[in-house]
């Protein structure tokens, strides 16, 4: 019987744990915070959404980083496996729209119960508030940690699961590059992702806590378009957030680094622009004799309407049997195109997750077993891989935990 040692009890940590010791291998799990799964606690808003159950395809388009590397380890241990599992274990779950697997009870706490309990379960030794310190090798392969203490442990293979460097408060604080770097690995540079955007614009003060649905936005570069979504934004007092707007971030963040961009908003993406006008149109009829600041209740939520009359430039006391075609267009226009200027990212304590990491053409996407290093494996966020929201970055963590716990417990 071997013996396997993870470091980081997060999601990839636990699952790499549960099937190194499943294989029959002896395993010991470190983790330097108080508690297993910090940060599944706080995933989904405290509610944890653990997978997507989309098909294939779609799970694999939904990698916005190394989608190759994935087909592997997700063809391996799939979405539909990962829920087959955690329903072994103990956990109902329920699906909602956008296919976003959560557990039935709505409670984050209880995926993380259910984990704790299957460790047990497989006589996995877990050492809570216990920081590894560095990764002794020999011969070119993995032969011990030393923890923070001075203690050696020895063991015959080693997971580095110490997730990435996002939501820092749960100890993400980049552990894992540091090993991977000492081990003769390069890390990517890394960036907050799926994180807010901040914006230039006065106005989304006004507009804090207002919530828009069925929106479409575009982000563009130039003319060229980048991003372009359909869905849930937020205005918050820096700027813009919501689920459209986390996951549009993945994908500009490099550009950001450089230069702004334009995030154009289409508060009407139902209507065409002459249906828009024709709206406009019946409602200026309906309201010929009231100030135009006073005629906008049907068509735009109230906070909106005072930043909708001052982008419009037209005087918010004008009678609507004033105003002019020229000025009816140029409202309909603004209102299928706000424009705003994104001028950067939130940092790291702000973003759900890590861009960048450990270089995967370094790993074996099949085994997760280090190219450089014998007997040493990665999973989860300290890799180069991840997704946009709704289920597929934690479907990463399993995914990899999987492979890695599985292969490791072989040698």
């Amino acid at each position: 019987m071997g013996k396997t040692v993870v470091i980081g009890g997060g999601a990839a940590g636990m699952m790499a744990a549960i099937f190194a010791a499943r294989n029959g291998n002896q395993v010991e799990l470190f983790e330097k915070n108080e508690k297993l799964g910090k940060k599944i606690y706080i995933t989904g808003k405290g509610r944890c959404n653990l997978t997507n159950s989309c098909d294939m395809e779609e799970l694999l388009d939904s990698v916005v980083t190394n989608k190759k590397f994935l087909y592997s380890s997700f063809y391996g241990f799939t979405n539909e496996e990962t829920m087959e599992f955690f329903s072994e274990i103990g956990l109902k779950m329920k699906t909602e729209r956008g296919n976003r697997v959560f557990p039935e009870s709505d409670h984050s706490s209880d995926v993380i119960r259910v984990l704790g309990d299957e460790l047990k379960r497989q006589g996995v030794q877990v050492h809570l508030n216990t920081k590894v310190q560095q990764i002794g090798t020999k011969d070119g392969a993995f032969a011990c940690l030393y923890l923070a203490d001075g203690t050696e442990v020895q063991a015959d293979t080693c997971i580095i699961a110490t997730g990435g460097n996002s939501y820092q408060t749960t100890g993400s604080t980049g552990d894992g590059y540091r090993f991977a770097k000492t081990l003769g690995h390069t890390v990517t540079s890394i960036r907050p992702a799926l994180v807010p955007m901040e914006t230039k614009e006065a106005f989304v003060k006004d507009l804090q806590g207002l919530s828009l649905k069925n929106t479409a936005i575009t982000i563009l570069d130039g003319s060229k378009v980048l991003y372009e979504d359909f869905g849930e934004m937020l205005f918050t007092h820096y700027g813009v957030s919501g689920p459209m707007i986390l996951s549009a971030s993945s994908f500009v963040g490099k550009i950001l680094e450089e230069r702004p961009l334009r995030l154009r908003i289409d508060l009407k993406p139902a209507l065409s622009f002459e249906q828009l006008d024709a709206r406009l149109l019946r409602d200026f009829e309906e309201n010929k004799n009231k100030q135009f600041k006073n005629a906008l209740a049907r068509l735009l939520p109230a906070k909106m309407i005072p930043v909708a009359v001052e982008q419009s430039r037209i005087h918010p006391e004008k009678k609507i049997h004033e105003i002019t075609r020229e000025e009816r267009l140029a409202f309909a226009a603004l209102l299928k195109g706000l424009e705003l200027t994104v001028t950067g990212l939130r940092d790291f304590n702000e973003a759900i997750i890590t861009q960048g990491g450990v270089n995967v053409r370094e790993i074996n996407p099949a085994t997760m077993e280090s190219r450089l290093v014998k007997h040493v494996y990665f999973a989860g966020e300290v890799l180069d891989l991840d997704a946009v929201t709704g289920g597929f970055n934690l479907q990463i963590a399993w995914s990899t935990g999987n492979a890695a716990g599985s292969c490791a417990s072989e040698e």
